[in-house]
């Protein structure tokens, strides 16, 4: 146990720069992103050339170990992935990071045999042909930095630590969600014993609490802490079933905002209290099966890193519609998602009382769609399907025969290929975008999954509503993963920032970021006016959601130099773990909106405990040159939180070439 505490506690390893690459993309499209070995369920980034996968187990072609893989390891750079042992069946898991860039996977699904069903039996004995463990109380531990190349298969460090007899949850845990804390631990929050659709037995609820013991609407800590029994969340039991994959948020004072159901609170997870905040408006469930797309806003400087969540799609299913843990009691298929929008800020800045607010619709219905935070203060949404719910089954109870079933066991229906992009900075009436998106003819329904990849483009794989692999019916079994480039992939040039930091630290010293002059276009002013510095946790996605996901920008100043070239001056993360937890993230410079690749680093001590902090460092501030191309002689602007003077010598360029020469244009003017 001590051993594999060091490998989740351990000191930070050292991190590698990102490599150039990304250019030669169409902005808007979707490419093909290869094989994925196993249907990706889950997926998080290990490193800058890595994505490890993980599935449930089922009959999946890919062996290991003389059984079918539950897990793979994706290389970014040859789209191509490797089976990797994974031990205890992690169906519906949840995950976390840790400080020092490991990643845990808790809970799953008992062991499965053929056909999916727990206790699968061949002539009455146990079908153990998919050679998995149960794995509804598991700790998976992976520590994948430093793995790159083949290491990230061949080395016993990059694989999955997994022995639910060694390190192993005090409850049953299938369908929990955890939230990494300030201090690097993690909480893992409700979740199912055993069941399927929904977490209740309904009609006849006889046991609220623990839904005839498939339920467990309790919490716990990892690292355990001493002497902890979980105790009952009442929030939970008053969801009334719909409080699978809970969605939770760590705030800045520690508390966390909790939803499902219709309902909302904050919780403090040091003394368990329950503070009830407004319902979701116009009865739409957001939480898991309703699946709507979940993500805490961009945290800036402008916004004084306001914590604001926004929930957009899902369903607003009548509450017996939603049925129990068989299956709903409508034809969910025939009912529309929602379009609608919300935003909440569970804890005002200005005091005010926590209220939620009706945002811009999506262009379209959505169940099961998923933001995806892009380096340019821009989200993504994919994936998903006009009508339905996530889950899968044989029934209804409008639909009793299997045959009868339209679309196989999906519960779901009408795919979403378009994907769209989310704009928090525009104004109401104005914040999503369509135009010039292509779209894809690969239906991402239940168990699929996407993910920020280190070139600022987007993994998106999975998709599976069978209970095993299923390659004939209508949403078959999908191994086929693809690559989304964004719009910002059509520039010419792309920043190729140096002497990136590979640790951000909560408060200190800031740090400069040199912005070669050939790596971007336009006047250097305005170039540097328009330069943002942001570190980005794509998070553990699963289920539409990701867990752990976040953005936050750097303050920031800057030094326009006579070669065109531009110094930025960068404040280190707010002295508050609370707002971006310890842990592994990838910086992105945007310059005009077009981003960097993003190097990966290490935010905080790399340990678990108490963050060291300290007070933010005053910038210096901007300093423009004034007779820049396009800027008016003798211009200003703050630029973060400095003030700005002007040189008076002049830079400005369209390209590499160019900027070569007005940069030498430039150096004659600042001699004379």
């Amino acid at each position: 146990m001590l051993s594999l505490l060091a490998l989740t506690l351990g000191a930070t390893s050292v991190l590698a720069q990102g490599a150039k690459g990304g250019e030669g993309h169409v902005g808007g499209s979707f490419e093909d992103g290869g094989n994925t070995q196993v249907s990706a369920m889950m997926l998080f980034l290990g490193n800058e050339d890595t994505v490890y996968i993980l599935d449930k187990s089922e009959g999946n072609a890919a062996q290991i170990n003389g059984h079918p893989a539950m897990g793979a390891v994706y290389d970014i750079h040859s789209r191509t992935a490797t089976p990797i042992e994974v031990s205890s069946n992690p169906f519906c898991a949840s995950g976390a990071h840790m400080p020092n860039g490991s990643w845990i996977a808790f809970g799953g699904n008992g062991a499965i045999g053929p056909k999916g069903e727990i206790g699968d039996t061949n002539n009455g004995a146990y079908d153990s042909s998919y050679g998995d463990l149960a794995g509804q109380t598991s700790v998976r531990v992976m520590n994948p930095l430093g793995c790159t190349g083949s290491d990230a298969v061949s080395s016993a460090n990059c694989q999955w630590y997994d022995d639910p007899a060694v390190t192993h949850l005090q409850a049953m845990r299938w369908y929990s969600t955890a939230e990494a804390m300030g201090d690097g631990t993690v909480a893992v929050i409700g979740g199912y014993s055993n069941g399927g659709y929904i977490n209740r037995n309904y009609p006849e609820n006889t046991d609220p609490v623990w839904q005839g013991g498939a339920s467990q609407p309790t919490y716990e800590f990892w690292p355990p802490r001493d002497g902890w029994k979980p105790p009952v969340m009442q929030f939970l039991v008053d969801a009334g079933g719909l409080n699978s994959y809970p969605l939770t948020y760590l705030l800045a004072s520690g508390k966390m905002v909790l939803q499902a159901n219709v309902s909302t609170i904050l919780w403090d997870p040091n003394s368990g209290e329950e503070i009830p905040l407004p319902p979701m408006p116009d009865n739409l469930v957001r939480v898991y099966p309703a699946s709507g797309a979940n993500a805490m806003l961009p945290l800036t400087p402008a916004n004084n890193y306001s914590q604001t969540v926004i929930f957009c799609g899902g369903n607003d299913m009548p509450d017996n519609a939603w049925g129990n843990y068989s299956w709903p009691f409508i034809n969910t298929w025939e009912y529309p998602a929602s379009p609608k929008c919300h935003r909440l800020e569970p804890e005002p800045q200005d005091g005010s009382a926590p209220a939620y607010v009706e945002d811009d619709p999506m262009p379209e219905g959505r169940t099961m769609g998923q933001f995806i935070h892009l380096p340019d203060g821009t989200m993504l949404v994919v994936n998903g399907g006009l009508n339905g719910t996530a889950g899968y089954s044989t029934m209804t109870l409008e639909t009793l025969s299997y045959s009868d079933m339209p679309y196989g066991m999906s519960l779901a229906s009408g795919p979403v290929g378009r994907p769209a992009i989310y704009d928090p900075k525009k104004p109401t009436g104005q914040r999503w975008i369509t135009e010039g998106l292509a779209t894809s003819n690969i239906p991402r329904l239940y168990h699929s999954s996407a993910l920020l990849l280190p070139d600022a483009s987007v993994l998106i794989a999975g998709s599976n509503p069978n209970v095993d692999v299923n390659l004939t019916t209508v949403f078959p079994t999908t191994y086929q993963a693809e690559r989304f480039y964004p719009p910002y992939f059509s520039a010419p040039v792309r920043p190729q920032p140096q002497n990136v930091p590979k640790t951000i630290s909560y408060g200190g010293p800031s740090f400069d970021i040199t912005i070669p002059a050939s790596s971007y276009s336009g006047s250097a002013n305005d170039a540097a006016d328009n330069t943002t510095v942001v570190i980005i946790r794509p998070g553990f996605t699963t289920h539409a959601m990701n867990m752990g996901q976040r953005y936050m920008q750097l303050n920031n100043t800057y030094t326009v130099n006579s070669d065109g070239s531009i110094t930025l001056h960068v404040a280190q993360a707010p002295p508050n773990p609370n707002l971006f937890q310890p842990g592994p993230a990838l910086l992105f410079v945007t310059v005009n909106g077009i981003p960097s690749n993003g190097t990966l680093v290490t935010v905080g001590s790399g340990q678990i405990g108490t963050q060291p902090t300290a007070a933010i460092a005053e910038l210096p501030p901007s300093v423009r040159l004034d007779s820049a191309k396009g800027t008016g002689a003798g211009s200003s602007t703050t630029g973060g939180n400095g003030t700005s003077t002007d040189q008076t010598s002049g830079a400005s360029h369209t390209g590499p070439i160019v900027g070569g020469i007005i940069a030498a244009i430039a150096l004659v003017g600042l001699l004379g």
